[in-house]
């Protein structure tokens, strides 16, 4: 398949085997944007010609391919494979890799251990500022990826490997009481406003083009030290951007408060205080229930986060726990438990999108930089 083909095929529902017409189909196109540019992100990573030359394409599929065996994906893991065997280059550095692996690994599994002293590691084995924002993105975005690809399978009725118990309790944070500079770093859970600061300099305004400086002011990213610092790929932000508005910003289908209510079970799981402060409030906000999303915020790890919820909430928060989990556990019971409540499939499809997004945007905010209280 030349690039072309590749940058025009619709992955994800090839390997989900969604068929023209079905319900799941005509829910995707709906939520077009999301879509498309969901597309368009794995084009930008993948099938770019932007990247910067010390991150070859080999490299990258190598690192996705592990990354998806990490997910138990038998379909996302075969297609960049495929895909590695089909470039018949020559194979990636070990020790070039392997400090690659150690980075992805830890976003894959524990993105909350993650340290400024391990970007520094990744610096004093080669890797540039630029370069360590391209890693990043590649396995966050992967992990996305994968939870799209199971719940897509889910909503459409095909099969999924079991991967363990569908019941996943909260997880592991860090209480560390100082950041990396020495500012007050909040230990739990809070719907308060937070602060979020870079373990690697951001991208200095001045420093992009003027088109480029177009992009970033067009999503209102230029004062924001996270965007300019992903901005050091700004084809991969933007895509990603496009991504997050498709996903959470559209009209229909499950109500917002539900899709923030997910980012914030997400952030949870994979102990983004800062992710979950803003989701958690803006669920509070539209819910009108801060009580309920504080519930959700102060389950202790181990425990189960759906605990005291209406029947509705319960559902979705257990779904969206165990489709967060590493191996994700989410099932088809689980499907018809929300079925069952009333949910269509566009609404089983924003649950997913809601969901999944955050098991990549909290892998980079976790592991770039960490939050701090104001």
């Amino acid at each position: 398949m030349t690039v072309a083909q590749e940058q025009a095929t619709d992955l994800l529902a090839t390997l989900a085997e969604i068929e023209s017409g079905s319900t799941l189909a005509q829910a995707r196109e709906t939520r077009e944007a999301a879509t498309a540019h969901i597309q368009g992100s794995y084009n930008a990573l993948f099938n770019s010609n932007e990247l910067i030359a010390e991150f070859p394409l080999a490299d990258r599929l190598a690192i996705a391919q592990q990354i998806a065996r990490w997910h138990a994906d038998i379909q996302l893991g075969a297609h960049y494979a495929e895909r590695l065997h089909a470039l018949q280059a020559e194979s990636p550095s070990r020790s070039r890799l392997q400090s690659a692996l150690a980075h992805a690994e830890r976003l894959t599994f524990k993105p909350a251990n993650a340290t400024a002293e391990h970007l520094q590691q990744l610096e004093a084995a080669g890797w540039t500022p630029d370069a360590i924002v391209t890693l990043s993105q590649l396995v966050a975005f992967v992990s996305f990826q994968s939870r799209l690809l199971r719940g897509y399978r889910l909503i459409n009725g095909k099969s999924t490997l079991d991967n363990g118990t569908a019941t996943v309790g909260a997880a592991f944070w860090n209480t560390e009481p100082k950041t990396y500079s020495g500012q007050p770093a909040p230990t739990a859970f809070t719907q308060a406003e937070l602060g979020w600061e870079p373990w690697i300099a951001s991208k200095p305004l001045q420093d992009f083009t003027a088109e480029q400086q177009e992009i970033l002011s067009r999503f209102g990213h230029t004062e924001s030290d996270y965007f300019r610092l992903l901005g050091r790929n700004l084809p991969v932000l933007e895509q990603r951007t496009l991504t997050d508005k498709g996903i959470f910003f559209t009209s229909g289908g499950l109500p917002r408060k539900d899709r923030e209510l997910a980012a914030a079970v997400a952030s949870k799981i994979n102990g983004c205080i800062y992710c979950a402060s803003v989701h958690a409030r803006k669920a509070a906000q539209l819910s009108k229930d801060p009580d309920a999303v504080q519930r959700l915020l102060d389950t202790s790890p181990g425990d189960i986060l759906s605990v005291g919820q209406d029947a509705r909430w319960q559902a979705e928060i257990d779904f969206a726990a165990a489709l967060s989990a590493t191996p994700a556990t989410a099932n088809e019971k689980q499907i018809q438990s929300l079925r069952d409540l009333g949910l269509s499939d566009l609404e089983l499809l924003d649950l997913v999108q809601s969901t999944a997004f955050f098991a990549w945007a909290n892998r980079l905010m976790l592991t770039l930089g960490e939050p701090f209280e104001y």
